[in-house]
């Protein structure tokens, strides 16, 4: 696909079309990753990172599960 870059204040900017935003899960104020590899301009949405407060505040009683165990010892681990 083909698309023209333009101006925007200070910067260049292109448009994304809404069949490719749909592809992607692109929508309005998501966060996009930009790379440049051998000259070519790489755009892919970012992934979201979590904090580990956040991740611990999913544990719930009902998605926690209990310890697990590797089996005996096989070699000269230290428990």
């Amino acid at each position: 696909m083909r698309t023209t870059v333009q101006k925007w204040g200070n910067s260049l900017a292109i448009r994304i079309p809404k069949n490719i935003t749909k592809d992607t899960n692109v929508s309005e104020g998501s966060t996009i990753d930009i790379l440049v590899e051998n000259g070519n301009i790489i755009l892919h949405p970012s992934t979201r990172e979590y904090s580990l407060q956040e991740l611990l505040n999913k544990i719930t009683n009902e998605n926690i599960h209990s310890e697990v165990t590797t089996g005996d010892q096989t070699g000269g681990e230290a428990w």
